[in-house]
Parts: C-alpha cells; structure tokens; sequence
C-alpha cells in the first residue's frame, strides 16, 4: 500500500467512525486529519510530511465534496474554508499529543492555548504577576498556538511560548515580532513547521537566524521542521519523535529555571 492509499483509507474509516458516534463533523474531521498524519508518518518515515499532508487534504475535499454535481464548486470551498479551521487545529493537538508523551516524564507540558486560559483562571499558574498579565495579552490576540509549562515544587511556570505553522509561509513576518517580544520578556520562544519549503529562501532564513541588515536579530530560539532537508543555524530537522525539539525543551526549563535573567535572544540549547 502507498502512503496515498494509506492516507485515503485511513481518514475516511477514522471520520466514519468518529462520526458515526459523536454525530460531531469538526472534532471528527481534526481526529481524522491528526491521526491520519501522526500514523503515515510513523508508516512511511522516508515520504516528504508535506506531501502527506496534500493527500489527507486531498481526501478530505473529496469526503466534502462527494460526487461531482452542479453544487461542486461551493462544495470544495466549503471543504477549503473547513480544512484550513481543522488542519490548523489538528497540527496544534498532534505537537500537543506527541511532545507531552515525553515530555511529561520530565515535568513538562505543552498546553493549548485554551488549556493555559483556563489553568490561568483557576490560579494554577504560578508565575509571577508581571508574567501572567502579559501572557494573557498573548492569549486575548492568539500569537502563539502552545505554552511549555514546567512544574517545580507542584507548582506550575509557564517558560516557553510556541507557533505551530503548517507552512513557514503563513503569516511569519507577523508572527516574527511577537516572538521577539516573547523573548524579550525572558520566555523560550520557537516554532514548529510541517512544510518548510520556503526556508530554502535566504529571506526566510534570514528572518530566523538573523545576522543581516534588515533582520539584525533573531526571531525565535529555535524553528523546528518535520523534514531532513532544512538545518541552518537555528533551523531545526526534526522526525515525528521530535527528539531533538524534546532535547531543547528540557534545557530552556533547566536554564529559565536556573538563570531566567540570561534567558534572552541569544540564548542556544
């Protein structure tokens, strides 16, 4: 079996089969799009996650668009407006999904960004006063899709603010500035990239590293792509065990942890 046939048969029996209970089509599509990604990526490790991920969305407008009729056309738009809500949604829970199954084992957790809101409301984070006013203003504007979350003395620190993007290309010159913004308020800040077909652009690369005239600093701590292709400075490959990211992760907590006030743009794993 191909990957293609692989991701076809296996997001529309998930989506058949979530649906079939849940009677829910946009938590039925995510668990379709989430579990179809993380299993062909484990099946076929030497396929391009990219392309992967253009055959689930490729199954997903048929699964919306159904048989060819003269509604077609608002069918697949439909089908666009959704997958674009749902994949989104989807990339966010499978970084969640994959990084907590060992992260936890240190202590660490990747929250959604609706996880911390709520943990916030309820006073189970125990950063300083400063830091949680403005990690609600992160949240009220949504610039960052996950937190990483230590607990020391069981109590909880938010250290690490995280954009998942499922292409480098969507909206980074916008998300660049928070970013440095994250930093500059003494928190770990990087990225997680399925498609990182634009870092072969110098302009993108230059936008992470830094060092060039128009971009003088840095813009996150680290970006991390699903694929072997891309590595350059703070360019990142990683595979979806997400070894290296986990490595990263465990020492941001030990240094914001240690010696928060060095905690800055500069800092490397």
């Amino acid at each position: 079996m191909t990957y293609i046939d692989y991701c076809i048969k296996n997001y529309k029996e998930i989506f058949d089969s979530e649906y079939l209970s849940s009677c829910d089509e946009a938590y039925s599509q995510k668990k379709a799009i989430r579990e179809t990604i993380i299993g062909a990526m484990r099946e076929y490790p030497k396929e391009e996650p990219a392309e992967i991920w253009k055959t689930i969305y490729s199954a997903h407008v048929h699964r919306k668009s159904g048989i060819i009729s003269i509604d077609v056309i608002n069918s697949v738009i439909s089908a666009d407006n959704s997958w674009k809500k749902s994949s989104g949604h989807a990339f966010e829970e499978m970084i969640k999904l994959l990084g907590n199954d060992v992260l936890n084992h240190y202590d660490i957790s990747i929250l959604l960004q609706k996880d911390l809101n709520n943990m916030i409301k309820l006073g189970e984070i125990h950063n300083e006063v400063r830091d949680i006013s403005w990690l609600k203003e992160q949240i009220k504007s949504s610039v960052f899709d996950l937190y990483s979350v230590i607990k020391k003395d069981d109590k909880n620190y938010v250290y690490g603010c995280i954009q998942s993007k499922t292409s480098i290309r969507d909206r980074v010159t916008r998300d660049r500035e928070p970013s440095q913004h994250a930093m500059q308020a003494y928190f770990w800040s990087v990225a997680l990239v399925l498609n990182g077909d634009f870092l072969r652009l110098a302009k993108f690369q230059n936008m992470v590293n830094g060092g060039t005239t128009e971009h003088p600093h840095n813009g996150w701590h680290g970006m991390y792509v699903f694929s072997d292709k891309y590595s350059k400075d703070r360019i990142y490959p990683i595979g979806i065990e997400m070894t290296l990211f986990i490595d990263h992760a465990v020492k941001a907590s030990n240094q914001w942890l240690s010696q928060r006030q060095w905690f800055t743009n500069e800092w490397r794993p």
